[in-house]
């Protein structure tokens, strides 16, 4: 079963857009240059991130848990003329490769890196975001989908990622803390009636959340 699984996420891949250059470039030193590549959103969650992007066309984009910099670049396709996108991350080993790959893409002038614990950079920001995507540390995921909420404009989205959590979150015995905090997060999302909302298999669970009001 999970060799199928492989074989489409492959076969998938090969019937979407190729990614640029620079994001080849990227993910392919992340797998072989840095730990746990396994956080890279890859090739088709990233044509997909770009695709939800363009659709959306933001002025502004937050994001929470920058890793390498691949999914802030894909994200970044869909900014307006003159859009930004705040990425963040507390990880202050990686900066140089994140500098240099926000550096070598179309994108330099246009997405600013904060070093720092997202929680408190974002009380700090003032500004209202057309798009979030939430993919740093899952114990913290209800708190990062509460501000989320407030930062983000009425119609605007949420994207939040790894919430199938390696198929774990089926299993109704399963201990695991970070486990249940995803159920948590899930069911948090699912009852809350100030969100539309979808969790699409894709990749590790990606879930598609629009504000109502």
């Amino acid at each position: 079963m999970l060799q199928n699984i492989s074989l489409i996420e492959t076969y998938c891949e090969a019937n979407s857009s190729p990614e640029p250059a620079y994001l080849e470039e990227l993910r392919v030193f992340t797998y072989q240059q840095l730990h746990a590549p396994n956080m890279l959103s890859g090739h088709l969650q990233g044509r997909f991130l770009s695709a939800i992007s363009k659709m959306i066309a933001p002025k502004a984009i937050l994001e929470i848990g920058t890793y390498s910099g691949y999914s802030a670049l894909c994200l970044a396709e869909g900014l307006v003329p003159g859009g930004r996108l705040i990425t963040i991350d507390s990880n202050t080993e990686i900066i140089p490769v994140i500098e240099k790959a926000f550096k070598n893409s179309p994108f330099a002038n246009q997405i600013e890196f904060i070093s720092g614990q997202a929680i408190n950079v974002i009380k700090d920001l003032h500004q209202i975001f057309d798009l979030v995507f939430i993919d740093a540390d899952k114990g913290n995921y209800e708190a990062y989908l509460e501000v989320s909420i407030q930062i983000l404009k009425p119609g605007g989205w949420i994207l939040a990622d790894n919430t199938l959590w390696k198929g774990k979150v089926i299993s109704p015995d399963d201990d695991d803390k970070i486990t249940n905090t995803i159920k948590r997060f899930n069911q948090r999302v699912a009852e809350d009636s100030r969100l539309e909302k979808v969790l699409i298999p894709i990749r590790d669970g990606l879930t598609l959340i629009r504000k109502i009001i």
